[in-house]
């Protein structure tokens, strides 16, 4: 068996490093959908109160929200990989915490209609 390895490292060092790396990056990602599949099963996680370090796409998926109808709910644009703060939003368009608590409720009871 021993040598069976050494041979292939000799003779295919490349292929041996490429495989090694492709079960490295399946490992990442198969431990990464655990985690957050765990994560977001769990109820205390889900509807959670709106709170000021939360971002869009963290009460898209607390509420079971499409990313576009919160987006839509906090008015504003798409903007890829800027992550602000539900507090940062607020400033800038001089929303409360609670007036956004209501807007994304009303979100969810139009789109839990939506669905039926």
């Amino acid at each position: 068996m021993l040598t069976a390895a050494r041979n292939l490292w000799r003779k295919h060092r490349f292929l041996v490093i490429a495989f090694i790396t492709a079960l490295v990056v399946t490992a990442f990602f198969a431990a990464r959908l655990v985690f957050f599949s765990l994560y977001w099963a769990e109820p205390a996680r889900q509807d959670q109160p709106v709170e000021g370090w939360m971002t869009p796409r963290y009460v898209a998926l607390s509420y079971d929200l499409p990313p576009g109808v919160v987006r839509e709910v906090l008015d504003l644009k798409a903007v890829d990989g800027e992550r602000r703060t539900l507090e940062e939003i607020a400033k800038d368009s001089s929303l409360t915490l609670e007036e956004i608590q209501q807007r994304v409720d009303e979100a969810v009871r139009s789109h839990e209609g939506d669905r039926e």
